[in-house]
C-alpha cells in the first residue's frame, strides 16, 4: 500500500458500515479520503476519530442520486485536491419488497443508488484519472453475492437485479478501460451477509437484531481486507472479482 500514501481516494457511503471501515483503514495507510455521505456529520465524526493518523478525511455532503450534485462534487475535488486516484463505490440500499408488491419509487431509488450513481461516479473518476495521466488508478465496486445468484428470498429479488447490473458493469468497464491503453484497474468485492445498517431499510429493529443473531455474518472490517488486497496487487495484476462469505454461510 506504500504507493498509495498521500494519494486521494473517494468512498461513497463513508459515514457507516463498510464505508466507514474503509475510510479508517485508508487513512491509516496514509491516503487522503474524500468521504461522501448524505449524513456528512457521520463522516466528520470519523474524521475527528482519525486525527493524528498518516492520512486525512475530507467530508463531503452529497446526494448521489442527484446528478448535478455528483458533478459538482467532482469539480470541487478537481479544484481543491487535484482529482481522484481511487474510487470506491460503496453506497447501497435495499428495500424489503417482493416483485409482486414492490413500489416503483423504491425500485427507482435502488437503481439510482446501486447502479446509476455507481456508473456516474465511475465515469467521472476515470475521466479525472485520464485527464491527469494517472496510469495506475483503481475503481472498486462493493457488489454482493446477490450479484451472482438469485436466492429464494422474494424480498431481495429487485435488489439482486441491481447487483447483477453491477456485475455486468464491472466487466463492461474493464473492457472499456483496456481500450484506453492505460493500467487503470477495476475490481468488484462481493460480500455475503455483512452486519451493517443496510438492513435498517429492510427489517425493523427487532427483526434486524434477530437476523444478525441467527445468521452467520461478516463484519465490515472483513470486507476492508479484500479491498486492501485488490489495491495492493502489482499494477499489472487485475483482481477482478472477489467473493467473501462467512465460513458458515450456505449460499
Amino acid at each position: 500500500m506504500e504507493r498509495w500514501s498521500g494519494r486521494l481516494a473517494m468512498v461513497t457511503g463513508a459515514g457507516s458500515g463498510i464505508g466507514a471501515a474503509l475510510t479508517r483503514r485508508l487513512v491509516k495507510e496514509g491516503m487522503r479520503v474524500v468521504g461522501v455521505d448524505l449524513n456528512v456529520e457521520k463522516v466528520q465524526a470519523v474524521g475527528e476519530e482519525l486525527k493524528g493518523q498518516p492520512g486525512s478525511v475530507i467530508p463531503i455532503k452529497c446526494d448521489i442520486t442527484k446528478d448535478d450534485q455528483v458533478l459538482h462534487m467532482f469539480q470541487r475535488i478537481k479544484q481543491k485536491y487535484g482529482g481522484v486516484d481511487v474510487c470506491i463505490n460503496n453506497a447501497g440500499v435495499m428495500h424489503n419488497m417482493t416483485l409482486m408488491n414492490g413500489k416503483p419509487e423504491e425500485w427507482r431509488r435502488m437503481m439510482d443508488i446501486n447502479v446509476i450513481a455507481l456508473c456516474l461516479c465511475t465515469r467521472e473518476a476515470v475521466t479525472s484519472m485520464l485527464e491527469r495521466g494517472v496510469d495506475d488508478g483503481h475503481i472498486i465496486h462493493i457488489n454482493s453475492v446477490a450479484g451472482h445468484q438469485v436466492a429464494n428470498v422474494p424480498s431481495m429479488h429487485f435488489y439482486t437485479a441491481s447487483k447483477y447490473a453491477v456485475t455486468a458493469l464491472t466487466e463492461g468497464m474493464r473492457q472499456e478501460l483496456r481500450q484506453t491503453n492505460t493500467n487503470i484497474r477495476i475490481s468488484a468485492i462481493c460480500p455475503g451477509v455483512v452486519q451493517t445498517e443496510i438492513r435498517d431499510s429492510w427489517l425493523d429493529k427487532d427483526a434486524t437484531e434477530k437476523f444478525y443473531n441467527d445468521f452467520p455474518c461478516l463484519q465490515p472490517e472483513d470486507i476492508v481486507s479484500s479491498v486492501i488486497y485488490a489495491l495492493s496487487a502489482p499494477p499489472h495484476v487485475q483482481v477482478h472479482n472477489v467473493t467473501v462469505r462467512n465460513t458458515r454461510q450456505q449460499h
